[in-house]
């Protein structure tokens, strides 16, 4: 009952704000049926302030690394006193947790199966186990699988299951289960699921 619950709650969020924010084909599948935003005064909702849209943008990013409020904060004011572009910073920053590397290599089928992945310690980053989804990886990091045969059938299964496009800053190979961080990703090479601009000037009020 609860996980049914959990899946249509993601089916709002994604048709309240109106862009796949989960990735999983599903939800485009429901936006085509049901473009509208959930509610029964869906259609007669007038055009959205600055602030409004500036919110919704943060809570497509928010949603789609599946961050908690506070730690998406948290992320956003370490991004800001880097220096340079906040918003390039900031994405830069999500895209190095170890929860999201995992799943861009392919480890789990979505984010929040990366989660679990690591904070069930089934993952290493060189040769130590990692069970913090927030980890920074960094340049050289090789990510490896626990030496446990539950671990490894469960990782080697969604690397066969993959059908995602590994970025160029990442490296796997599936027969070993492991995979390589060779650079620090591009602005250029993340995706673009939300204006990062808006959201800089949400937290900039």
């Amino acid at each position: 009952m609860a996980r049914n619950s959990s899946r249509k709650a993601k089916g709002k969020i994604v048709r309240r704000l109106g862009v796949n924010i989960f990735g999983n084909p599903k939800y485009e599948r429901l936006l085509e049926k049901r473009p509208n935003p959930p509610g029964m005064h869906a259609r007669r909702r007038g055009r959205l302030s600055d602030y409004g849209t500036q919110l919704v943008e943060k809570q497509k990013l928010r949603f789609h690394y599946g961050l908690a409020e506070r730690q998406f904060a948290t992320v956003f004011a370490k991004a800001k006193n880097m220096g340079g572009i906040t918003g390039d910073n900031m994405l830069i920053l999500l895209e190095r947790r170890l929860d999201n590397v995992a799943y861009r290599m392919g480890m789990a089928a979505t984010r929040a199966q990366s989660r679990q992945l690591v904070r069930h310690g089934h993952l290493a980053i060189n040769g130590r186990k990692a069970a913090t989804p927030s980890q920074l990886v960094k340049a050289g990091d090789k990510i490896t699988v626990k030496e446990r045969k539950a671990s490894q059938t469960m990782v080697h299964d969604a690397l066969e299951a993959n059908h995602r496009e590994v970025p160029s800053w990442l490296m796997v190979d599936a027969k070993a289960s492991a995979g390589m961080v060779l650079r620090l990703p591009e602005r250029a090479e993340i995706p673009t699921i939300a204006d990062e601009q808006l959201i800089v000037e949400y937290y900039s009020k």
